[in-house]
Protein backbone atom coordinates (compact mmCIF):
# COMPACT_ATOMS: atom_id res chain seq x y z
CA UNK A 1 0.00 0.00 0.00
CA UNK A 2 1.46 3.35 -0.90
CA UNK A 3 1.21 6.17 1.50
CA UNK A 4 -0.25 9.52 -0.58
CA UNK A 5 2.82 12.35 -0.29
CA UNK A 6 1.88 14.58 2.14
CA UNK A 7 3.40 17.36 0.50
CA UNK A 8 2.05 16.68 -2.50
CA UNK A 9 -1.25 16.67 -1.12
CA UNK A 10 -1.59 19.01 1.71
CA UNK A 11 -3.68 22.70 0.33
CA UNK A 12 -1.49 25.54 0.85
CA UNK A 13 -2.37 28.12 3.67
CA UNK A 14 -4.43 31.32 1.78
CA UNK A 15 -2.19 34.19 1.50
CA UNK A 16 -3.13 36.75 4.18
CA UNK A 17 -4.20 40.50 2.72
CA UNK A 18 -2.01 43.22 3.25
CA UNK A 19 -4.89 45.68 3.20
CA UNK A 20 -5.92 45.81 7.30
CA UNK A 21 -2.28 46.38 7.63
CA UNK A 22 -1.96 49.37 5.38
CA UNK A 23 -5.18 50.80 6.29
CA UNK A 24 -4.19 50.90 10.45
CA UNK A 25 -0.74 52.42 9.14
CA UNK A 26 -2.50 54.85 7.23
CA UNK A 27 -4.77 55.71 10.46
CA UNK A 28 -2.14 56.19 12.73
CA UNK A 29 -0.12 58.38 9.95
CA UNK A 30 -3.23 60.35 9.55
CA UNK A 31 -2.79 62.99 12.32
CA UNK A 32 0.85 63.58 11.70
CA UNK A 33 0.30 64.40 8.00
CA UNK A 34 -2.45 66.63 8.63
CA UNK A 35 -0.33 68.45 10.87
CA UNK A 36 2.50 68.75 9.11
CA UNK A 37 0.21 69.90 5.81
CA UNK A 38 -0.77 72.56 8.23
CA UNK A 39 2.27 73.72 9.33
CA UNK A 40 4.06 73.75 6.18
CA UNK A 41 1.19 74.59 3.67
CA UNK A 42 -1.05 77.25 5.20
CA UNK A 43 -2.27 78.17 2.20
CA UNK A 44 -4.62 74.70 2.51
CA UNK A 45 -6.75 76.55 5.55
CA UNK A 46 -5.55 73.68 8.09
CA UNK A 47 -3.81 75.81 10.70
CA UNK A 48 -5.90 77.81 12.84
CA UNK A 49 -5.82 81.11 14.01
CA UNK A 50 -3.82 82.19 16.10
CA UNK A 51 -6.93 83.24 18.32
CA UNK A 52 -10.38 82.10 18.76
CA UNK A 53 -12.48 85.25 20.00
CA UNK A 54 -15.75 86.24 18.60
CA UNK A 55 -14.88 90.13 18.96
CA UNK A 56 -12.61 92.02 17.17
CA UNK A 57 -9.15 93.04 19.24
CA UNK A 58 -8.76 96.94 19.09
CA UNK A 59 -4.74 97.17 18.05
CA UNK A 60 -3.57 99.48 18.94
CA UNK A 61 -5.47 99.31 22.37
CA UNK A 62 -6.70 102.71 23.83
CA UNK A 63 -6.64 104.31 27.03
CA UNK A 64 -9.45 105.69 28.37
CA UNK A 65 -9.63 109.66 28.10
CA UNK A 66 -9.01 111.70 30.74
CA UNK A 67 -12.13 113.58 32.67
CA UNK A 68 -11.04 116.86 30.55
CA UNK A 69 -10.78 114.79 27.62
CA UNK A 70 -13.90 112.95 27.34
CA UNK A 71 -16.40 115.27 29.74
CA UNK A 72 -19.65 113.02 31.14
CA UNK A 73 -22.58 113.71 33.26
CA UNK A 74 -24.91 111.39 34.76
CA UNK A 75 -29.12 111.80 34.06
CA UNK A 76 -28.96 114.08 36.94
CA UNK A 77 -26.38 116.45 35.41
CA UNK A 78 -23.79 115.28 37.99
CA UNK A 79 -20.12 114.81 36.49
CA UNK A 80 -19.12 111.23 36.16
CA UNK A 81 -15.33 110.17 35.50
CA UNK A 82 -14.88 106.48 33.88
CA UNK A 83 -11.21 106.43 36.26
CA UNK A 84 -13.76 105.91 38.78
CA UNK A 85 -14.81 102.62 37.44
CA UNK A 86 -10.89 101.72 36.97
CA UNK A 87 -9.98 98.11 37.81
CA UNK A 88 -13.50 96.75 36.42
CA UNK A 89 -14.21 94.75 32.85
CA UNK A 90 -16.44 97.43 31.43
CA UNK A 91 -19.22 96.50 28.79
CA UNK A 92 -19.96 99.77 26.56
CA UNK A 93 -22.65 100.82 24.45
CA UNK A 94 -23.36 104.44 22.96
CA UNK A 95 -27.15 105.40 21.08
CA UNK A 96 -29.26 108.09 21.42
CA UNK A 97 -31.57 108.33 24.30
CA UNK A 98 -34.69 107.37 22.24
CA UNK A 99 -32.63 103.87 22.29
CA UNK A 100 -34.26 102.33 19.00
CA UNK A 101 -34.41 98.30 18.77
CA UNK A 102 -30.82 98.01 18.13
CA UNK A 103 -29.82 100.29 21.09
CA UNK A 104 -32.51 97.87 23.53
CA UNK A 105 -30.64 94.88 21.79
CA UNK A 106 -27.50 95.94 22.79
CA UNK A 107 -27.99 97.02 26.12
CA UNK A 108 -30.04 93.15 26.20
CA UNK A 109 -26.82 91.42 25.34
CA UNK A 110 -24.37 93.77 27.71
CA UNK A 111 -26.85 93.13 30.79
CA UNK A 112 -27.52 89.86 29.97
CA UNK A 113 -23.42 88.93 29.29
CA UNK A 114 -22.63 90.74 32.29
CA UNK A 115 -25.38 88.80 34.96
CA UNK A 116 -24.49 85.21 33.31
CA UNK A 117 -21.31 85.87 34.73
CA UNK A 118 -22.47 84.15 38.35
CA UNK A 119 -19.70 84.76 40.73
CA UNK A 120 -17.50 87.42 38.32
CA UNK A 121 -20.14 89.14 37.98
CA UNK A 122 -18.64 92.15 40.49
CA UNK A 123 -15.83 92.44 38.16
CA UNK A 124 -18.01 93.97 35.60
CA UNK A 125 -19.59 97.18 35.23
CA UNK A 126 -21.99 98.37 32.13
CA UNK A 127 -21.77 101.87 30.67
CA UNK A 128 -24.31 103.15 27.77
CA UNK A 129 -23.36 106.11 26.19
CA UNK A 130 -25.93 108.81 25.29
CA UNK A 131 -24.98 111.02 22.27
CA UNK A 132 -27.45 113.47 22.79
CA UNK A 133 -28.32 116.17 25.61
CA UNK A 134 -31.26 116.89 25.65
CA UNK A 135 -33.47 113.86 25.71
CA UNK A 136 -34.56 111.32 28.40
CA UNK A 137 -34.37 107.83 27.62
CA UNK A 138 -38.07 106.16 27.95
CA UNK A 139 -39.20 105.15 31.74
CA UNK A 140 -39.25 101.67 30.51
CA UNK A 141 -35.94 101.19 29.08
CA UNK A 142 -34.49 103.09 32.49
CA UNK A 143 -35.95 100.66 34.76
CA UNK A 144 -34.76 97.49 32.73
CA UNK A 145 -31.57 98.56 32.52
CA UNK A 146 -31.25 99.45 36.30
CA UNK A 147 -27.91 99.13 37.01
CA UNK A 148 -26.01 100.58 33.80
CA UNK A 149 -24.26 103.95 33.74
CA UNK A 150 -26.08 105.98 31.69
CA UNK A 151 -24.12 108.80 30.77
CA UNK A 152 -24.14 112.17 28.37
CA UNK A 153 -21.53 112.98 26.10
CA UNK A 154 -20.87 114.66 22.91
CA UNK A 155 -20.81 112.36 20.23
CA UNK A 156 -17.66 114.10 18.20
CA UNK A 157 -15.74 113.84 21.82
CA UNK A 158 -16.86 110.39 22.10
CA UNK A 159 -15.89 109.26 18.64
CA UNK A 160 -12.19 110.76 19.21
CA UNK A 161 -12.08 107.62 21.34
CA UNK A 162 -14.15 104.78 20.43
CA UNK A 163 -14.24 105.69 16.67
CA UNK A 164 -11.30 107.38 15.61
CA UNK A 165 -11.34 107.19 11.86
CA UNK A 166 -15.28 108.26 11.44
CA UNK A 167 -15.70 111.13 9.43
CA UNK A 168 -18.02 114.02 10.91
CA UNK A 169 -20.69 112.30 8.75
CA UNK A 170 -19.84 108.97 9.93
CA UNK A 171 -19.92 109.31 13.51
CA UNK A 172 -23.24 108.90 14.53
CA UNK A 173 -23.46 105.84 12.54
CA UNK A 174 -19.79 104.69 13.94
CA UNK A 175 -20.91 105.11 17.31
CA UNK A 176 -24.51 103.18 17.46
CA UNK A 177 -23.35 99.95 15.55
CA UNK A 178 -21.10 98.42 18.03
CA UNK A 179 -20.17 97.38 21.58
CA UNK A 180 -16.54 97.50 23.26
CA UNK A 181 -14.93 96.08 26.10
CA UNK A 182 -12.48 98.06 28.39
CA UNK A 183 -9.70 96.25 30.44
CA UNK A 184 -9.46 96.75 34.15
CA UNK A 185 -6.10 98.67 33.22
CA UNK A 186 -8.40 101.16 31.51
CA UNK A 187 -7.28 100.20 27.48
CA UNK A 188 -9.92 100.18 24.99
CA UNK A 189 -9.32 96.67 23.90
CA UNK A 190 -11.97 94.19 22.16
CA UNK A 191 -15.07 95.60 19.63
CA UNK A 192 -18.40 93.46 18.80
CA UNK A 193 -20.36 94.08 15.79
CA UNK A 194 -23.68 95.66 15.33
CA UNK A 195 -25.52 92.29 14.52
CA UNK A 196 -23.59 90.54 17.17
CA UNK A 197 -24.76 86.88 18.49
CA UNK A 198 -25.56 87.21 22.18
CA UNK A 199 -23.89 83.94 23.26
CA UNK A 200 -20.72 84.90 21.50
CA UNK A 201 -20.52 87.79 22.95
CA UNK A 202 -21.26 86.17 27.05
CA UNK A 203 -18.46 83.41 25.92
CA UNK A 204 -15.88 86.00 25.23
CA UNK A 205 -16.59 87.62 27.91
CA UNK A 206 -16.76 84.44 30.17
CA UNK A 207 -12.84 83.67 28.65
CA UNK A 208 -12.22 87.17 29.54
CA UNK A 209 -12.67 86.65 33.29
CA UNK A 210 -11.82 82.91 33.33
CA UNK A 211 -8.15 83.80 31.80
CA UNK A 212 -7.22 87.05 32.94
CA UNK A 213 -5.70 87.53 36.86
CA UNK A 214 -6.54 91.21 36.52
CA UNK A 215 -9.68 92.79 37.62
Amino acid sequence: MVTPSTGSSAQQPPKRSMLPLVFIVVICLAPVLFAVLAYYVPSLGLRPDGHNNYGTLVDPQRPVPTSQELPLTTLEGQPFDLASLHGKWILITADQAACPESCVKKLFILRNSHASQGKNVERLSRVWFITDTDSVPDEQILLAYKGTNMLRVAPDKLAAWLAPQASPEQINAALQAPMWIVDPLGNLMMEFPADADPIEVRDDITKLLKNSRIG
